[in-house]
C-alpha cells in the first residue's frame, strides 16, 4: 500500500531522534556535572557501543528474522524512549548518564537495521530508492536534537529529552499499528548461533560490507565533530555570528537530501556506481579539509561543510541496498544487523582516535585521518568491480 513507505520513514525519523539527543545538550549537562570537553566523545561512543552490543546480540539470536520485525521495532522504540527519559532524573552522575546512553544505543539496534529489514520485505524492487528515504529519515532524526536545542534555547535542556522520548513512542506505535510484516519476508526457521556469518561466505557480500565499513570510519566521526568544528571556527573568527546548534542541524540534515537523491540515481545508474562516486567525493573532502576548515570566508567554510555532509552519507542507503541484495534470503535481517554491528564498532575507533589526537596545533589537519576509511572502502569496491549485484 502507498502509505507503507511514508510510515516507515516517519517512524524511523521519530525513533532515531534518540541517537544524538545527548550530544545536543552536552554543553548543559557538562555545566551541571562539571565535565571535561572530551566527555562529548565518550557520550557519543556510549551510544555507539550500546548499538554495537545490541546488534551483535540481535544478530547472534537472529531476532529480526525469527520474530516479526514490526513487533521488534515497536518494542525497542518504547523501551529506548523510556530509557532516554531517565536522563532527566535529578542527581544523575556522569557514569550513570553513560550507562543510560549505552542502553539507549542497545535498543536502537532494534530500530535502525530492523527498519531497513521491514522496508526490504516490502520493496524488493526499487530498494535503493526506498532505503534512500529511510536513511534520509535517520539523518534527520540524528540532526533533529540539535534543532530542538536551538528552538528551546531559553528552556531547560530536559525539554530535548522529553521531546525525543515522546517521538520514539509515537514512531514505534505508528509502525506497529500501520505497517504489517512485508510480503517478501522469509522467516528464519530455527536458532543458528553462527548464522549471522553466512553472508560473509559470499565474495559479493564481503566486498559490499568492506565498502560500508570504510564509509562508517568517516561518517559518525564527522557528525560528532560538526559542532566542534563550528565552535572552533567561531573561536578562530570571533566575528562569525552563526548559531552552532542550528547550523549543526542544517549541515547534518542536508545529508537526508543526498540520501534520497542518491537512491533515485541508483535506479538509473546502479547502487554500486553511485555509492563509489559518493565515497570518492567524501574522501576528497577529508583530504582538502585543511584548506577550508579555517577559511577566512565563512561562506566558503559553511558551503564546504554542507558539501561534505551530503557526500558522507549519500552512499549509506546504497551500501545497505547492496548488502540486502547479496545476503542470504533467510538471514537478510541478520546480515543487515551484523554489518551494522561491525560498521558501528569502527565508528568508535575513529571517534576516539580523533578525540585523542585533536589539539590546538593540529585542529586544521586532524580530519584528514577520516580519509583512511573511504580509501579502503573504494579499494574493496573497485577491486571487485564485476562481482556486484547492481
Amino acid at each position: 500500500m502507498k502509505r507503507i513507505l511514508p510510515v516507515i520513514v516517519i517512524a524511523q525519523f521519530f525513533c532515531t531522534s534518540l541517537w544524538f539527543a545527548g550530544n545536543a545538550i552536552i554543553g548543559d549537562i557538562a555545566k551541571q556535572l562539571h565535565l571535561e570537553p572530551t566527555y562529548l566523545a565518550h557520550l557519543a561512543s556510549a551510544v555507539q557501543f550500546g548499538f554495537i552490543t545490541g546488534t551483535l546480540i540481535f544478530a547472534i539470536l537472529s531476532i529480526a528474522d525469527r520474530f516479526s520485525p514490526v513487533k521488534v521495532f515497536f518494542t525497542c522504540a518504547i523501551i529506548a524512549g523510556v530509557i532516554n527519559l531517565a536522563v532527566v532524573i535529578n542527581g544523575m552522575s556522569s557514569t550513570e548518564l553513560l550507562l543510560l546512553r549505552f542502553l539507549t544505543g542497545f535498543f536502537l539496534a532494534g530500530i535502525y537495521p530492523v527498519g531497513m529489514k521491514i522496508a526490504a520485505d516490502h520493496y524488493q524492487q526499487g530498494l535503493g530508492k526506498s532505503l534512500g528515504f529511510l536513511v534520509g529519515a535517520l539523518v534527520l532524526g540524528t540532526a533533529f536534537p540539535h534543532l530542538l536545542k536551538s528552538m528551546t534555547a531559553t528552556l531547560p535542556w530536559k525539554y530535548v529529552i522529553f521531546s525525543t522520548s515522546l517521538l520514539s513512542v509515537i514512531g514505534g506505535s505508528a509502525m506497529f499499528l500501520l505497517v504489517p510484516d512485508g510480503p517478501h519476508r522469509k522467516q528464519g526457521q530455527k536458532l543458528n548461533l553462527i548464522g549471522f556469518l553466512n553472508g560473509f561466505r559470499n565474495v559479493k557480500f564481503r566486498a559490499v560490507a568492506f565498502g560500508y565499513f570504510g564509509h562508517m570510519w568517516e561518517l559518525y566521526a564527522f557528525w560528532v565533530f560538526v559542532p566542534v568544528i563550528l565552535s572552533a571556527y567561531k573561536s578562530h573568527y570571533p566575528a562569525a555570528g552563526f548559531n552552532v546548534s542550528l547550523l549543526s542541524f542544517l549541515i547534518i540534515a542536508a545529508g537526508s537530501v543526498s540520501c534520497v537523491f542518491g537512491g533515485l540515481l541508483s535506479q538509473r545508474f546502479g547502487a554500486k556506481r553511485i555509492a563509489s562516486i559518493a565515497l570518492f567525493t567524501s574522501c576528497a573532502c577529508c583530504i582538502v579539509s585543511p584548506l577550508l576548515l579555517f577559511s577566512n570566508s565563512a561562506v566558503v567554510f559553511i558551503v564546504f561543510l554542507f558539501i561534505w555532509s551530503m557526500a558522507v552519507i549519500a552512499d549509506s542507503p546504497l551500501f545497505s541496498t547492496l548488502v540486502a541484495q547479496n545476503a542470504p534470503a533467510e538471514s537478510k535481517g541478520t546480515s543487515l544487523t551484523i554489518v551494522n554491528c561491525i560498521g558501528f564498532t569502527i565508528t568508535i575507533i575513529s571517534i576516539q582516535l580523533i578525540n585523542a589526537l585533536r589539539n590546538e596545533v593540529n585542529v586544521q589537519y586532524i580530519y584528514m585521518l577520516l580519509a583512511i576509511g573511504p580509501i579502503l572502502g573504494l579499494i574493496a569496491l573497485l577491486s571487485n568491480k564485476k562481482r556486484f549485484s547492481e
